[in-house]
């Protein structure tokens, strides 16, 4: 019946990302069916964490974080949990031998989230860290299946991909991260004085780590490699709508790539797959 009980949990972190993002939820899709369901569960332990310290503000959110944070390390060391997305979410870390370092880093980043409004440089590449390039790391012991040789050669493009992600998340979230929440990311950039040289410079930066991730996309496992390239084209999309949009309009509205052109990159992305042209 444990199985059954796993099963279960999967299945709620599946329906999890489906709900949170329709984008993820889509990049999954293009992932062997071998791999889906760890991925949905790295999604659902990594989503409701942020929900958290984001969203729950009527709410005491500390005290829900930490809770969460003490439920996450009991699942793993007990092998099990009544919350399914942690029961998933550990049985993943044990078959795939994740880190406990990644994870830590993770919740490091999440817990900053609870006070921090503005980042020095060191602090914003340690919560870019923890936020995206641990998660990356997360999924690429996924998508290596335990060859550590593959791993190691892999892991940094695929931490810069996740810190490319990450950044045009801030970017993109620019409003609503100042206005819901008083946070700014971007080391030394004030929301008030945000200028096209700060937006120049970011989106500099975000393109560097793009050229970086997108060497490790061509080396991934076939089960793994069109998944992670339709995310990869997805975000790139929204980077370059970001990137044609003046600043003042990027801190005026949230920049998105609609459904109907979605559509047309899986299916550009589907043909350039079949022909070998990535």
């Amino acid at each position: 019946m444990l199985d059954l009980y796993n099963t279960t949990c999967q299945e709620c972190s599946r329906l999890i990302t489906r709900r949170y993002s329709t984008s993820f939820s889509a990049g999954i899709k293009a992932f062997d069916p071998s791999i889906r369901a760890p991925i949905y569960a790295i999604y659902g332990f990594v989503r409701f964490a942020d929900e958290i310290v984001d969203t729950f503000h009527d709410f005491p959110q500390a005290s829900l974080f930490y809770k969460f944070k003490e439920d996450t390390w009991h699942a793993i060391e007990e092998r099990i949990s009544l919350n399914p997305v942690l029961n998933a979410f550990q049985e993943v870390v044990h078959t795939y031998r994740i880190e406990k370092e990644l994870i830590t880093a993770f919740l490091d980043s999440m817990e900053m989230d609870l006070s921090k409004q503005s980042y020095s440089t060191e602090g914003y590449e340690e919560y870019i860290y923890g936020s995206a390039e641990v998660v990356g790391l997360m999924c690429l012991h996924v998508f290596c299946n335990g060859d550590p040789e593959q791993y190691q050669a892999l892991k940094g493009p695929a931490r810069r991909l996740g810190a490319a992600f990450q950044k045009i998340n801030f970017l993109r979230d620019l409003k609503s991260d100042f206005e819901e929440r008083g946070r700014v990311y971007f080391p030394g950039v004030d929301f008030a004085l945000f200028t096209a040289e700060d937006k120049e410079k970011i989106e500099q930066d975000i393109l560097a780590d793009f050229q970086e991730g997108y060497k490790g996309i061509l080396q991934l496992p076939e089960t793994a490699h069109f998944g992670v390239y339709l995310a990869y084209v997805y975000y790139f999309s929204l980077f370059k709508k970001i990137k044609q949009t003046p600043c003042h309009k990027v801190q005026e509205k949230r920049i998105r790539v609609n459904s109907l052109e979605k559509m047309m990159l899986l299916f550009q992305s589907s043909v350039r797959m079949k022909l070998n042209m990535l």
